[in-house]
């Protein structure tokens, strides 16, 4: 009976910390997609944001760092290794504790990331174009995919230099409504209007963007607690299983 409940533990052990190798590598993926896209809002940040190239960083490592201990988990599991199983252990609290602190930063600093954020975008839209085409790119793209204008709405761009230089009735492409004439616009640079009412959505991205967010807090909130469910588990089971194994050992020993 207790080899059987050793060897359930054991294999149970060896799945949660498969899917713990897998989650890690999403991490580290999504990590990398923080770094190097270059076509959504985070590319317009990450040029201009330390933080977010440190959270990027951040993730990249505790996605790595993942990797390794699932790979170490796995080991420990298949093998009985007591060792491997206490630092399995301590590792996964340890990266369970990081993860509710930094939810905890980033709830409190939400404020902070938000202003910077403005801040961001809105040097991206007064000097358009520039010199930072990455972020005008990304930037372009947002506007059209997210169909809004500006951060807080079309007056944004009134701070624009070439816009508010110039003799003509000037509007960013990217913000053209599908909807209305003309049909046919460039996907990025300056368009002319025929008047002032300039043929946009009225929209800033941050209420789209939010709203997306608000749409899909549900799935992003159930990945967060899955994972945080899977390292609980893993962390219940690798005691268990060394438990057992020390219990066993403890039953070879000669006694005299």
């Amino acid at each position: 009976m207790a080899k059987g409940c050793i060897a359930a533990t054991k294999y149970f052990l060896f799945l949660f910390n498969l899917i713990f190798f897998i989650f890690g590598a999403t991490i580290m993926g999504f990590g990398l997609w923080i770094l190097l896209d270059n076509q959504s809002l985070i590319a317009v940040l990450q040029d201009s944001s330390m933080v977010l190239k440190v959270v990027s960083y951040i993730l990249i490592g505790v996605g790595s760092f993942s990797m390794l201990l699932g790979f170490l988990g796995c080991l420990g599991a298949i093998y009985e290794i007591r060792c491997l199983l206490g630092l399995y252990f301590t590792c996964l609290l340890l990266i369970l504790l990081a993860q509710v602190a930094a939810a905890i930063l980033i709830y409190f600093q939400r404020d902070l990331l938000r202003k910077e954020a403005n801040e961001i975008v809105s040097q991206v839209v007064v000097n358009y174009p520039g010199q930072n085409k990455t972020a005008e790119q990304a930037w372009d793209y947002l506007q059209r995919t997210m169909q809004c204008c500006g951060w807080n709405g079309r007056l944004d761009w009134d701070a624009n230099h070439m816009i508010s230089n110039s003799s003509l009735e000037l509007y960013p492409c990217s913000c053209h409504n599908a909807s209305l004439p003309p049909p046919n616009v460039a996907d990025s640079g300056f368009c002319e209007a025929s008047s002032n009412d300039w043929p946009i959505y009225e929209t800033g991205c941050l209420e789209n963007v939010g709203s997306w967010l608000f749409t899909n807090y549900g799935i992003i909130l159930g990945i967060c607690l899955g994972v945080a469910v899977i390292e609980l588990l893993g962390m219940i089971l690798s005691m268990g299983l060394c438990k057992s194994v020390h219990q066993e050992d403890y039953t070879k020993v000669p006694k005299y």
